[in-house]
């Protein structure tokens, strides 16, 4: 079997990869060594960032159709058991009322989608029913990645069908999104740096259809996505999409403790099946490098880290789309040598920052754990200190796990060979998000009229923004682009938003998003612009 990319792993960062191929009409094959989708708690949130590419895929509705109803709270609660009072209650907007946050502003601040609480059991069927309609992309479960070589040609694969014969394929790159343990990275002899086996605990998945209906927490309905138990055990649950499954993480020495640690965390007595126990380990990895010639690591394969602030996945469908179009310039042949060069020096810095946002949310939440006392129950002055003491300390520390808006939105590309920089630049920040167009940023969603975002306007390849009226000469940088063969669109925006909140008349827009070069005059070198924005 040939195809010019091979992507190896059909979790969401390899499905993600696939479908975009796909859908930029790249032939694509994806291998998956288990023989299905797995009915198994990982990944539960799609962070704000990942719904505006999945926007952009054109799978962004079905997703929400698929996750959690846009009217559940999504509310965070730290407790001494969910039938007890909260010791405290962080409120979080639902879907629905993020939406019309984002509908009434128009400053830049907001992402164009937000969240969606969806589990990965849920998620992945769907980005593989995606990716099956696609003519250019093949799927085969059951298939195993076991060595590979490459030459100035491309790539060969050796793999492992259902059927235990081992087959041949080639590909002109491969991209391994197979996780943690990944093979293709071992293969490539790249090894993860960093802090491993930080903490070990048990999760635990639970079928218990009328919990969520009866949760008895504080003096309203409780009702939230995520309730952290002040114990000395680190325990912790997750609704999952469907409000009839929960996943519970907490150290107990042995697998059959998670049934009792479960019914300890709910307080009341309500119907159960827990349908799965596993043991999994925080670690926050890195790897040295995102590749090696013509193979590419995205996904968990490139970076490991404690998913507190959602920032795992969500982080490698950023790989995914950063290296999805760059692929597909390469194989077209407008897109020169720096463009999958620019793949590890862009992609590695993000996974270098969420390792870091991870550790700042982790250290918060193991801070406010560490005020836990075995008087925490107790009925006495000395107890109700302990309490109110833990409280305050989590009103701060928790924070740090659930808001990570600046980690999401505001990554900024720097020293990339395929940017026009600009000296200095805006400080990296994982709480905060501030509105920026500065070279290398992701352009801020703003709204040209009801309903439509300039992100909408956005195609699929690189995009001129002519803004505030400007009357500016954009030929000379469309000649040099097509001169190219690049994708090239000149949008002209008369709104005054746009132009109040970028900051500049001319702004150019790569096919993903992110701010390549911005002036309030048009470059005075257009052919060397486009040289540098297309790799060449």
């Amino acid at each position: 079997m040939n195809a010019e990319v091979l992507v190896v792993g059909a979790g969401p960062v390899g499905l993600t990869l696939a479908v975009d191929l796909g859908r930029r009409g790249v032939r694509c094959a994806l291998i998956e060594k288990k023989p299905a989708p797995e009915f198994l708690p990982k990944m539960e949130r799609c962070n704000a960032r990942t719904m505006e590419i999945y926007r952009r895929m054109g799978v962004a509705d079905r997703i929400r159709a698929a996750g959690l109803d846009r009217n559940v709270p999504m509310d965070v609660y730290i407790a001494l058991a969910m039938n007890e009072p909260p010791l405290l209650r962080l409120p979080y907007p639902s879907v629905a009322e993020a939406q019309a946050q984002i509908a009434a502003s128009n400053d830049g601040s907001m992402p164009r989608e937000p969240y969606q609480l969806i589990s990965q059991y849920t998620l992945e069927p769907l980005l593989k029913r995606e990716a099956e309609r696609l003519p250019s992309v093949t799927v085969r479960y059951g298939h195993e990645f076991l060595r590979l070589s490459q030459d100035a040609d491309g790539v060969s694969a050796t793999v492992r069908d259902p059927d235990g014969r081992t087959i041949e394929m080639r590909a002109q790159y491969i991209v391994g999104c197979d996780g943690g343990a990944s093979a293709v990275r071992r293969q490539l002899g790249i090894h993860l740096q960093g802090e491993g086996n930080l903490l070990r605990l048990h999760q635990g998945l639970y079928y218990a259809p009328d919990l969520f209906d009866r949760i008895p927490i504080g003096d309203g309905p409780g009702k939230g996505r995520h309730y952290h138990i002040a114990d000395a055990q680190s325990t912790f649950l997750i609704m999952q999409d469907s409000t009839k499954h929960w996943t519970l993480h907490a150290v107990v020495e042995k697998p059959e403790e998670m049934a009792a640690q479960f019914e300890r965390t709910i307080g009341i007595a309500v119907p159960y099946e827990m349908l799965y126990v596993g043991e999994w380990k925080q670690n926050l990895l890195l790897a040295d490098r995102y590749g090696d010639g013509r193979v590419f690591l995205a996904g968990d394969s490139a970076h490991l880290v404690i998913p507190t602030g959602g920032l795992g996945m969500n982080t490698g469908v950023g790989d995914a789309i950063d290296l999805s179009w760059k692929l597909h310039a390469t194989l077209r042949r407008w897109g020169g040598p720096n463009l999958l060069r620019s793949y590890g020096v862009e992609r590695r810095q993000v996974g270098e920052r969420a390792v870091g946002a991870s550790r700042y949310a982790s250290t918060g939440r193991r801070r406010w754990r560490s005020e836990f006392r075995p008087n925490i129950r107790d009925a006495t002055p000395e107890g109700r200190a302990t309490r109110e003491h833990l409280a305050r300390v989590a009103n701060v520390e928790q924070r740090k796990t659930n808001e990570m808006i600046g980690a999401e939105l505001g990554y900024r590309y720097v020293g990339s060979p395929i940017i026009r920089d600009e000296p200095g630049g805006p400080e990296h920040l994982f709480r905060d998000y501030v509105p920026t167009t500065w070279p290398g940023a992701r352009l801020p969603h703003v709204w040209l009229e009801e309903g439509r975002s300039v992100h909408d306007a956005i195609g699929d390849g690189y995009t001129l923004l002519r803004l505030g009226r400007s009357d500016a000469d954009s030929g000379g940088l469309e000649r040099a682009m097509r001169a190219r063969n690049a994708p090239f669109t000149v949008l002209t925006i008369d709104a005054e938003a746009p132009r109040d909140v970028y900051g500049c008349d001319l702004i150019l827009v790569r096919p993903d998003l992110h701010v390549v070069w911005r002036g309030q005059t048009p470059p005075g070198d257009p052919d060397q612009l486009a040289a540098l924005v297309t790799g060449n």
